[in-house]
């Protein structure tokens, strides 16, 4: 991997981490553009990029991580089932992470479920006397870390799975997306540190110790990429947060469509979108 390649990945998973598009479908798709190949390190970065994008949602919400104890309990709840998905499919995840047809079809599908979204879930029933939820109950939270489970497939969108969860909850866009930025620190958190153990039992298993088990270049190339990573996750969340709450989801349906069915057709043209 290249220094071109690392700041050209955080700019995809800065823009793309908080929009219901799949960041990682999007880098997916990017390194098998651009031939960058799979080694350890590049699934690794994968990942490991994503810490910058989500620590740009305590840089914009710093101050709801300080109002109660509560806050910090139902993101726990919310959190728990990914847990336990991810630990009994991690396998099965990390295979998945190589498809690109599996990337282009989850695209396609979660696009048809954004055009229909903001119909199925209105944001408030006056006639009904109903009113959307801005905070979630510990049901809700649940519920809400269940949809998030389906994110393991990738090309799903957490972001997205996340909040179609909490509008089920009847929740309002701004809050179900505001939870589902809050829900992805624990989520990355866990998987970069589940990946880094992984990366360090591989690299004992061939000798390398602890000290050299990144080169200086690694350790560059990851830094640069979480700090770009961050800068522009900063504005992607401004924008999303505000274009949600006025638009609704019905754009970025048909982007995923659009950029699923080329990929479809780039695949069904034999054109080579294989990670190497």
């Amino acid at each position: 991997m290249t220094y071109w390649h690392a700041i050209l990945l955080a700019i995809i998973e800065g823009l793309t981490e908080f929009l219901p598009v799949s960041s990682t479908g999007h880098m997916i798709v990017t390194a098998a553009l651009f031939g960058i190949p799979l080694t350890s390190f590049t699934k690794l970065y994968l990942v490991v990029v994503q810490l910058g994008a989500i620590l740009s949602v305590f840089a914009v919400y710093w101050r709801r991580f300080f109002q109660s104890i509560d806050f910090y309990f139902k993101l726990l709840v919310a959190f728990l089932p990914i847990v336990v998905v991810g630990f009994f499919l991690k396998k099965h995840i990390d295979a998945l992470l190589e498809s690109v047809p599996v990337v282009a079809f989850m695209l396609l599908l979660g696009g048809v479920v954004l055009l229909f979204v903001d119909q199925w879930f209105p944001q408030q029933n006056a006639e009904a006397g109903e009113r959307p939820v801005t905070n979630p109950s510990y049901r809700q939270a649940f519920v809400i870390g269940v949809f998030q489970c389906l994110a393991v497939v990738p090309g799903t969108s957490r972001s997205a799975a996340t909040i179609v969860g909490g509008l089920t909850q009847r929740l309002t866009r701004r809050a179900a997306a505001e939870f589902a930025f809050f829900l992805a620190m624990p989520t990355m958190l866990a998987a970069s540190a589940k990946d880094l153990y992984d990366y360090f039992k591989e690299a004992k298993a061939h000798g390398v110790d602890m000290a050299h088990l990144f080169t200086p270049e690694q350790v560059r190339l990851l830094a640069l990429g979480n700090v770009v990573a961050f800068g522009v996750a900063l504005l992607a969340i401004r924008f999303f947060v505000g274009f949600v709450a006025k638009y609704g989801f019905r754009a970025f349906g048909i982007y995923r469509i659009i950029v699923g069915g080329l990929l479809l057709v780039l695949l069904a043209l034999k054109v080579n979108l294989q990670l190497v």
